[in-house]
C-alpha cells in the first residue's frame, strides 16, 4: 500500500506540539509601513490552532 501524502501547504504552515498544532498569523510579511504598531504587535509570535480545527489539520498531516 502506498504512503499517504501530507498536504504540502499545511506542512509548511503548521507544526505539531504536545497539545496540538501551532502556526504563525498572516499579514506580517511585507508592506509593514502602513500597518500600525499595535496591529503588528498583535500578529507577533505563534498561536495555537483552535480546538474546532484540530481534526482538519490532523487529516492534512497524517504523519504527525
Amino acid at each position: 500500500m502506498p504512503k499517504i501524502k501530507s498536504n504540502s501547504g499545511a506542512l509548511k504552515r503548521f507544526k505539531k506540539t504536545g497539545s496540538g498544532f501551532k502556526y504563525r498569523k498572516a499579514f506580517r510579511n511585507h508592506i509593514l509601513t502602513k500597518k500600525t504598531t499595535k496591529r503588528k504587535r498583535h500578529l507577533r509570535g505563534t498561536f495555537q490552532v483552535a480546538d474546532c480545527d484540530q481534526a482538519a489539520i490532523k487529516r492534512m498531516l497524517p504523519g504527525s
